[in-house]
Parts: structure tokens; sequence; C-alpha cells
């Protein structure tokens, strides 16, 4: 009977020729080996399902499947998992090579818990790299379950992020997975039904690096929000699932998410979407005072809204 490994990393495929190799080499450089590598092409037009195909090593499994979106690859991943615990790694992103170590310590560590995760750096281009700001956790190094995932994730920067985390298979399945159909939060909507009913462990080691090649504006210029909310929908559910110490910050949280909408609306001259977001923000946190730029900017000229919004005085105060 063969052994099962300790880790099921995923990697959603979807025309990342030019990065699938430097991912998957960052896997296999892992000072800790007992691991699968999971590979769900998603419809990918370029090369990069050859790319995968090529590199020889037997704890790659490949996987096809038609252009169904990013939750769909990582379900498929999920279910084709043979270990306790799945790692996510995006085909644009990769691992120092002491992260999954880090994970098992943690795991090891903090058995209750489901979700476990690090640090990490955004890098734009090959040079530049920056950290997130995560408010309320003790200074660095430091490891542990966090007191109040919604507190933190409110006022900082996601603490949580799709490519520096682990989570059991068994929450994962008992959650559903990913949600499907929703194009932008999905994996912010993920990360908060486990957090409502899981402990969350952290350690605040930079092990994984999220790889941009552009601008948070420019990616907001391209994108813009479903008409239908689905996540803030989802999100607003769990206000009455989370225990009763949790339920301020959840709600701020999710003002922040209405926040976010109303900030990717004004960008593209969406007034009526934003007054509609604003409103939603200030139901869910009446005190979130940078949503009352957004209906100021309303109300002026349009000449006027976007000289803001692409100031760098602006792009500051209304930072998400």
């Amino acid at each position: 009977m063969s052994i099962l490994p300790k880790f099921s990393v995923v990697i959603p495929l979807y025309n990342k020729a030019a990065t699938i190799e430097r991912a998957i080499r960052s896997v296999l450089r892992q000072t800790f080996q007992d691991f699968e590598i999971i590979v769900v092409n998603d419809g990918s037009g370029d090369s990069g399902p050859e790319i995968v195909k090529s590199i020889p090593d037997p704890r790659i499994r490949f996987f096809e499947q038609s252009n169904l979106g990013v939750s769909a690859a990582r379900n498929s991943g999920i279910a084709a998992a043979h270990a306790k615990f799945i790692a996510f790694l995006d085909a644009d992103d990769e691992w120092e090579i002491d992260f999954l170590r880090e994970i098992l310590r943690l795991a090891n560590s903090y058995p209750h818990a489901a979700v476990y995760s690090t640090s990490y750096r955004e890098w734009d281009g090959a040079e530049h790299h920056t950290r997130p700001r995560i408010r309320g956790l003790p200074r660095h190094p430091w490891d542990g379950l966090l007191p109040n995932y919604f507190r933190i994730a409110a006022v900082s920067d996601p603490p949580v992020w799709t490519s520096a985390t682990v989570v059991s298979r068994s929450a994962i399945l008992a959650i559903g997975g990913f949600p499907l159909g929703v194009t932008s939060g999905e994996d912010l909507l993920t990360w908060a039904r486990l957090a409502v009913h899981y402990p969350v462990a952290y350690s605040t080691y930079e092990l994984a690096s999220y790889r941009r090649d552009q601008t948070t504006e420019q990616r907001l210029l391209r994108y813009c929000p479903d008409d239908i909310d689905y996540v803030g929908i989802a999100l607003a559910a769990l206000v009455s699932e989370v225990p009763s110490r949790y339920k301020k910050d959840l709600r701020h949280y999710i003002s922040n998410w209405h926040k976010m909408r109303a900030h990717t609306f004004m960008i593209h001259g969406r007034i009526m979407s934003v007054l509609l977001e604003a409103c939603k923000s200030l139901f869910f946190c009446p005190f979130n005072w940078k949503v009352f730029v957004y209906l100021i900017m309303a109300a002026l000229p349009k000449e006027r809204r976007i000289s803001l919004l692409i100031s760098s005085n602006s792009h500051l105060l209304l930072t998400i």
C-alpha cells in the first residue's frame, strides 16, 4: 500500500507559459520534500501544458479541463488530492525554499487549526518588492493563532493570501471549496468562510512571493466588478454564523469590501454603482470614514473626479 504525501500542492494553470516552470521549480526546491504537485490546466491556449509535461518528476500530476475559471481549477485539484494538507500556488508565484517546512512546523504546533499561512512579498517587476502591512500582530519573528482574523484583515493588507496558504483537506471540503461563478474575491471569501469556523495559524516569516505584472490601478481599470455581488452577499450571510465577539469586526471587513467596489466603479465612471456600494459600506460600518470621500467625489464633475483619482494624494487617501 502506498504512503500518502504530507502535502498536495494545487496549481491552477491558464496561459502562464512564461512563469509556470518557475512556480513548479520553487516547489521542487523545498527543503521538505514529502509532497505531490497537482497542475490543473484550465483551458490554456499557450505552451504552458507542454512545459509542465516536460518536467521529469513523478510527483507532478497533470489534469485538463475546459476553461471554467480559477475556482473550478482549484476545486478539481482538491478533489484529486491525496494529502491531508492542501497548499495553493498560483502559476505566476513562487515559494522560498523553507515554505513547506515552516507550514509543517505550524501544523505540528497548532494541530487544531485548519488554515496555515505565512507572510509574503509582493513583487512589482524583477527588482522592487513590498511587504504587506499586517496590523495587530506582535513584532517579527512571531507565530501563533490569529486572535481575531477579521479584526486584523479589516485594518491590514490581506493577512492570508492564496499562494502563502495551506488548508486541511477536510476543512476546505466542509465549506464546499472555492466559490464558482465569481470573477474576483473568490479567495477572500474562501478564507473568510474558513476563519468563521476554524482557527488560523500564522507565521510572520515571508516565505512566498506574489508576482505582479500590473499596478493596482491598471488591474482595476481592466476589471469591473460583477453587477451581482456574489462575494458581498456571501460575506453578509456569515454575520449570522460568526461568534458574537467577532461580528463587529466582520461587519468592518464587509464594509471594506463594498468600499473597494465603490473605488473600482468610480474608476469606471459608474456613479450610481458608487453611491450604492458606498451606502452598503456605511450600513455595515457607519464610521468607515474613507467611504465619505466617494460620496463627495460622486457629486463632482467628471473631469474633477478623474483628476483626483489619478493624483498621488488621492491615491494615498483612497488606499484600500
